[in-house]
């Protein structure tokens, strides 16, 4: 069964199928979707696909986690755009060290942006710069 077909079957039952988890998990759009759409929560199997993923790491850490999703930071660290939204919308203050260097050293504008975030709320954890 293809990652498709294992994800339709299981959305349209709209209950976790856990035969049908090892199919979707080789998918990283069926994967995420089968997380927010069936689990309504984290889908640990699908995750390593995930955490490759720039835009999907961002996206499963807000929406579906609802906070720091460590193992695709490497992934989200790949563009400054979502290193910049992810300490804003998912962290909600400093970034992990790694991902605060990269972002410093980017100069673009969303370190502009960020210095500027991380300066107006000093009470986020870890805002010391």
């Amino acid at each position: 069964m293809t990652p498709q077909e294992a994800y339709y079957k299981a959305k349209k039952s709209g209950l976790r199928i856990p035969k049908l988890e090892l199919a979707i998990s080789k998918n990283v759009f069926h994967s995420y979707y089968y997380a927010i759409n069936v689990i309504k929560g984290k889908f640990i199997l699908g995750e390593p696909l995930i955490s490759k993923n720039t835009a999907y790491s961002y996206w499963y850490a807000k929406i579906v986690i609802k906070g720091r999703f460590i193992l695709g930071e490497p992934a989200i660290s790949k563009d400054t755009c979502f290193i910049f939204h992810y300490a804003t919308d998912v962290i909600k203050g400093r970034l992990p060290d790694f991902m605060h260097n990269q972002m410093i050293l980017s100069n673009d504008e969303y370190t502009k942006e960020y210095i500027e975030f991380i300066s107006k709320n000093p009470d986020s954890p870890n805002n010391k710069i």
